[in-house]
């Protein structure tokens, strides 16, 4: 695994996925947003936050489990005021990125797959899979490698109604994790 912050010839920065590469539990994002990209590590702005008390419940420590992206560089636009802001990848974006994706997780070979949001649960299985209908469904990947939809842990920052049902999902996948 490539852990050294890596530049492409545009200036943005790759940010590779980290944590324990025999991890039982991996989470996949959608891409680095400005924090990530600022750190060279996954998950570590407002929605890394929101993940960490995702971890917190689920009772593992982030050293315990792999972290990773679907994209590996910031996604971004220039809103009307001029400032950088993220956006969601492009299909060209997640093209380029999932066969590295599938490598990922053939070297991390974990047993569960938590995919955190549309993005990632589309990479994995196609664009009709969609996350309001599949969250919290276990689905297979292969033959040893199951994955656990979830809504992107961003999405309680902006639709804070949705809590109680990701409150009831991280609660079956502890079920599920304490099972394994």
């Amino acid at each position: 695994m490539l852990t050294a912050l890596q530049h492409l010839s545009d200036g943005r920065k790759i940010v590779f996925g980290e944590g324990n590469q025999n991890a039982m539990l991996m989470f996949i994002g959608e891409a680095p947003g400005g924090d990530e990209e600022r750190l060279g590590r996954p998950f570590v702005g407002k929605a890394g936050k929101n993940l960490d008390i995702i971890l917190e419940k689920l009772e593992i420590n982030r050293e315990d489990v792999y972290i990773s992206n679907v994209v590996k560089v910031r996604p971004t636009r220039i809103s009307l005021r001029g400032t950088v802001s993220n956006r969601a990848p492009n299909e060209d974006e997640i093209t380029i990125f999932t066969p590295w994706l599938n490598d990922e997780i053939k070297l991390i070979s974990p047993k569960i797959i938590a995919t955190l949001g549309n993005t990632p649960l589309q990479a994995l299985f196609g664009s009709e899979y969609k996350i309001g209908y599949y969250h919290s469904i276990m689905l297979d990947y292969n033959e040893k490698t199951k994955v656990f939809p979830l809504y992107h842990p961003a999405s309680l920052i902006y639709k804070p109604d949705l809590k109680p049902v990701y409150e009831q999902d991280i609660l079956k996948l502890k079920r599920i994790l304490g099972n394994l």
